[in-house]
């Protein structure tokens, strides 16, 4: 089943609901700030967990004690989808985990 692009509307909703995630031309994007190399470095692992269930990846940038986030889906044409929302949310439920901000 096909994956359809959100209209703008509905990615404006979705957004007020992730705290920190906005919309950059056609891609939704967040970036974290932690305390540690080390902490930014493990949530990027659990980070790629997360796409690895959800068949669904994100560019994903490690820095020094950061890690930043975007997202589109491919398959529909590269417009934000529902997938790119449900990758944003269970990325937001962890990131308390790393102590990220």
């Amino acid at each position: 089943m096909p994956v359809e692009p959100l209209s703008y509307k509905e990615i404006e909703d979705r957004l007020a609901e992730l705290p920190g995630w906005s919309l950059d031309g056609d891609r939704l994007t967040r970036s974290f700030r932690l305390g540690s190399h080390f902490a930014a470095t493990a949530m990027v692992v659990h980070i790629a967990q997360v796409q690895e269930e959800l068949n669904h990846h994100s560019d994903l940038t490690l820095g020094y004690n950061t890690v930043s986030l975007s997202v589109n889906t491919h398959s529909a044409g590269g417009a934000v989808t529902e997938k790119d929302f449900e990758l944003a949310r269970r990325v937001q439920d962890l990131a308390p985990r790393h102590g990220a901000s």
